[in-house]
């Protein structure tokens, strides 16, 4: 379950349509092509290297007793030694604000391609979706709830959609009709299917846990 909601929290499915729909609006020519693949292999590899980071850290904390942000920073004390709480207050905030900012505009585009509305931030629908998911997420932790096991929901529901969206993107990107010569090659399919079958097996294994199935 805890790999599953990892990954899932690492690879946020909805953030692949964040990022098409923002390649969409930046990049327009085939030319640009070359400048959208290095803007994702860099966002790519500075999202690996927080979590690497975020797993080392959490690595190293041996108290088994962690309830709150201020047992985090305890248990982080031998590794940062007295500026744990100022990295452990760094990486929450970093962690919420760059979540409070790019979850409602992923929201803001999945519901507004559904819909078939303008995808634009000038348009007041599309503001609208964004403000709803902005300002439910604000009046659910003022609430006072502990919503550590809605989050842990969250991210393992994340992790089992992931092949889900993998296998439409697989399917997507080997259609000539949209690509043509820009479609996949069979590395990039080899690789594609790899990580469909992995990440399938892991959701397939989140399931039967939390439904008690026995599938194995």
């Amino acid at each position: 379950m805890l790999i599953i909601a990892l990954i899932g929290t690492t690879v946020v499915p909805y953030n692949l349509f964040l990022h098409a729909s923002l390649v969409k609006e930046k990049w327009k020519a085939v030319s640009d092509l070359s400048y959208a693949r290095k803007d994702t292999i860099i966002a790519i590899a500075l999202g690996g290297i927080v979590s690497m980071s975020i797993i080392i850290s959490a690595a190293a904390i041996t108290s088994a007793e962690v309830s709150n942000a201020a047992d985090l920073a305890l248990a982080l004390e031998p590794l940062f030694g007295g500026f744990a709480k100022y990295v452990l207050a760094t990486g929450l905030f970093s962690a919420g604000i760059t979540s409070a900012i790019t979850a409602p505009l992923a929201a803001a585009y999945v519901a507004t391609g559904c819909l078939g509305w303008h995808s634009s931030l000038k348009s007041a629908r599309f503001r609208a979706v964004w403000s709803i998911v902005l300002v439910l997420g604000v009046l659910l932790s003022s609430s006072g709830l502990k919503p550590i096991q809605i989050i842990k929901f969250a991210q393992v529901a994340n992790g089992i959609l992931l092949p889900v969206i993998v296998g439409f993107l697989l399917w997507v990107m080997n259609r000539n009709t949209l690509l043509g010569t820009y479609k996949n090659s069979k590395v990039n399919n080899i690789f594609g299917g790899l990580i469909f079958l992995i990440s399938l097996l892991l959701a397939v294994a989140a399931i039967n846990k939390v439904f008690n199935l026995n599938v194995f």
